[in-house]
């Protein structure tokens, strides 16, 4: 009975041991994938795309979207700064023809994240951004078919825009991101004020 009880113990200290070293391998497992998300001076590349001011074109037909290519730089404390580019286009309905504005910008921002999950697969950020582009109405054809003419002009457009953000992992090198901004502009012959909502896929490089 002795030897029975001695081999048992031999046993499950054998078994205590082997789940020992397999929660150490996922413990420094977990932590390598935390420590190859947000390395400062790492950088991704972004794309995404959105629908703008109250979904307008869904109850009346109306197109408002928005196309943008960014590039982000990790810093020390986990935030970023992002700089990019973006194609914004709404159109206006004129008799049984729309009339489409579109801005062409550059932003340049700075995103603070306030919160993440202990896995770090999951972030939450703001930012805010500086923005600087063209406007074009009509794509610079003043004269419409039925003889009006649009009396607003082309020109330079300038303001900042407010996000909100959220980055989730696939893996270390894949992010979705939901993000939803107001974007305030001055110089436009439009509203200076447009709500996004948009979705995006970012590359780790």
């Amino acid at each position: 009975k002795m030897k029975i009880l001695i081999s048992y113990i031999g046993f499950n200290q054998l078994n205590m041991k082997k789940w020992i070293a397999i929660i150490i391998c996922l413990v420094l497992i977990s932590l390598q994938a935390e420590a190859q998300r947000r390395i400062p001076g790492q950088r991704g590349i972004q794309v995404s795309v959105g629908v703008s001011d109250g979904y307008g074109f869904l109850k009346n037909k109306k197109l408002s979207y928005q196309i943008g290519i960014s590039l982000s730089h990790y810093t020390s404390n986990k935030n970023k700064w992002l700089y990019g580019v973006e194609y914004w286009e709404k159109q206006y309905c004129y008799g049984n023809r729309s009339i489409p504005v579109i801005q062409f910008t550059a932003e340049y921002g700075y995103y603070y994240t306030f919160w993440s999950n202990r896995g770090k697969d999951i972030f939450l950020s703001g930012g805010i951004s500086g923005l600087a582009g063209y406007e074009v109405l009509n794509w610079g054809k003043k004269e419409l078919p039925d003889g009006a003419t649009l009396t607003d002009n082309n020109g330079l457009i300038g303001g900042t825009a407010l996000t909100f953000e959220i980055e989730t992992y696939v893996c270390d090198r894949i992010i979705l991101l939901i993000h939803i901004r107001e974007r305030i502009l001055f110089g436009s012959s439009i509203n200076k004020f447009h709500h996004l909502t948009g979705l995006g896929i970012k590359y780790i490089l």
